[in-house]
């Protein structure tokens, strides 16, 4: 006797759902019985705002940010502050930056991290375009690396500020130590030492 399973069309969809990140085959399961048996699901909703946003969202040219055929809305903003460019791993890296609103300048995102285990090399980032920013600015730009702490973080710092040295902007690197709330026994030896490195008057 043949085991039972799902129709192929559920199958597929459970497929389909498993592609995506942090989506093991259980939870594109679970995730695919609810949208076809929830009387709260509307899975026609979910299909019509994926391609919705498949057609409407490119990166912008410029900061490399979500925008639409109606502009970038930070590129767009002229309340930023052009003497400040904050450059980042990816374009979700502005939401935290943007909510604790502590940054009013410009950004930049590169599109990942050098990482030479991923196969990416400067050439699959936007360095390129990055330079050309700062080489265009009319005034000297504060260029700030708000990229991680991990090993490929840091390596894309160094090469950035290799490659800007001596160009018409000031580096800074954002801070590093201990999140707020967090108590020293729960700190790695790399953290405590950047904490220490970064420390300031008070």
């Amino acid at each position: 006797m043949t085991p039972a399973d799902f129709p192929e069309a559920v199958r597929h969809l459970i497929g389909e759902l498993k592609r995506l990140p942090g989506i093991g085959p259980r939870s594109a399961e679970r995730i695919a019985v609810w949208l076809l048996q929830n009387p709260k699901a509307d899975p026609l909703a979910l299909a019509g705002a994926l391609q919705t946003a498949r057609e409407t969202i490119r990166p912008c040219p410029v900061c490399g940010f979500f925008a639409t055929d109606a502009g970038c809305g930070i590129c767009d903003d002229p309340k930023r502050d052009d003497r400040m460019l904050c450059v980042i791993e990816q374009a979700t890296d502005v939401l935290p930056l943007e909510r604790s609103g502590s940054f009013r300048g410009r950004y930049h995102c590169l599109g990942g991290k050098l990482s030479p285990l991923d196969r990416i090399s400067p050439e699959d980032l936007r360095i390129p375009e990055l330079l050309r920013r700062v080489g265009s600015a009319s005034q000297e730009t504060e260029v700030i690396l708000a990229l991680g702490s991990d090993v490929e973080g840091e390596a894309t710092a160094n090469y950035l500020a290799d490659l800007l040295r001596g160009k018409n902007c000031r580096l800074t690197r954002i801070a590093q130590g201990l999140p707020a709330g967090g108590g020293l026994e729960h700190a790695d030896e790399l953290t405590l030492l950047r904490a220490m490195q970064g420390r300031r008057g008070i």
